[in-house]
């Protein structure tokens, strides 16, 4: 009798988890908790304010998925090289991307676009917002947004600014300042923000929008010289650097935010199983700390807010690119 209810039990318990096992959640769960490690691409360059943000949260994320999570750097033609590499991926969460402005960016400054970068995405969480700062080299005698705007309406187009690449969020940030001040400098793109600040450092270019926790160190070293915030409000990681709006320009306010996307078509408990792992690491006491002292504030979003949020900032950047007519073939 006992060992017929056994069998009975172990029956029931078999049909149970064979029907488990047959249910897309469960199989999209399977895959992507096996073990294999998670890619996580980064559209950007080494050292540029969201490959900092990234690396800073690697070992939580590797803690919070239970697997290897493996941060790679794809940069190229803004952002899109990396964004494509996520598009084309299996949507089993096995590849992520961390993105920035950029992505909303790009339709509107490029006349071609391999993907929608609305629709051929799956938004999964925006993890927080990152200050941004105008800087120039140590050797330019300016200290300040007003003696900055003196210097350069006293010698039009004397002066270069740098980007991390046309069209990025740092060049539309470089535009807006000098349309809001009413002044002229030529625009210097790079590759990326790594060699944008390398040439910075040698006085190569004057001046240029970059995120803050990328040049932290050089603005305590002195070789770079802060001129302003560009967000509209003061940073607990450096409450002495007082926003460009403050100085002078109340119309001026650009703020840097990151985001984690994956390949469209991923499966619902997936997406939950990715956002919840990036909002606890993201959350974690260690990462928290770290983000605090670079002026990065974490607020994971849930990924209904994250589309949301995507499709508005695309229409508000496609204004500002119109009105700087900024275009790359």
């Amino acid at each position: 009798m006992q060992r017929r209810t056994l069998l009975k039990s172990a029956l029931a318990l078999s049909a149970t988890l064979a029907a488990a096992l047959a249910s897309p959640g469960f199989e999209a769960l399977a895959q992507s908790g096996s073990g294999k490690p998670v890619r996580l691409i980064l559209p950007i360059s080494a050292g540029s304010g969201v490959d900092t943000i990234a690396r800073a949260a690697g070992p939580a994320l590797g803690k919070a998925f239970g697997q290897p999570v493996v941060i790679e750097n794809l940069p190229g033609a803004g952002g899109i090289t990396g964004a494509a590499a996520v598009v084309k991926a299996q949507p089993d969460g096995s590849t992520l991307g961390l993105v920035s402005n950029n992505h909303v960016i790009n339709p509107s400054v490029f006349r071609a676009m391999p993907f929608d970068a609305i629709k051929d995405i799956t938004p999964i969480s925006v993890l927080g917002t990152t200050p941004l700062v105008l800087v120039v080299n140590a050797k330019v005698p300016a200290k300040n947004v007003k003696e900055l705007v003196a210097l350069l309406k006293a010698r039009p187009d004397a002066y270069n600014y740098a980007s991390s690449g046309n069209g990025t969020i740092i060049h539309l940030a470089g535009e807006m300042f000098l349309d809001e001040a009413g002044v002229t400098a030529r625009h210097v793109p790079y590759k990326g923000t790594g060699p944008m600040i390398n040439d910075l450092l040698a006085g190569q270019v004057e001046m240029g929008v970059v995120a803050l926790n990328a040049v932290a160190p050089h603005l305590k070293a002195g070789t770079l010289r802060a001129i302003g915030l560009c967000g509209d409000k003061r940073t607990a990681a450096a409450p002495e650097i007082a926003t460009i709006a403050e100085q002078g320009l109340p119309g001026y306010n650009v703020a840097g935010w990151f985001a984690v996307i994956g390949p469209a078509g991923m499966p619902a408990p997936e997406v939950r199983r990715v956002h919840d792992a990036f909002a606890k690491a993201f959350t974690s006491p260690e990462v928290l700390e770290t983000m605090k002292k670079q002026g990065t504030v974490i607020e994971p979003g849930t990924p209904e807010a994250a589309a949301a949020f995507f499709r508005s900032e695309a229409a508000r950047y496609a204004a500002l690119v119109k009105k700087a007519n900024v275009k790359v073939e």
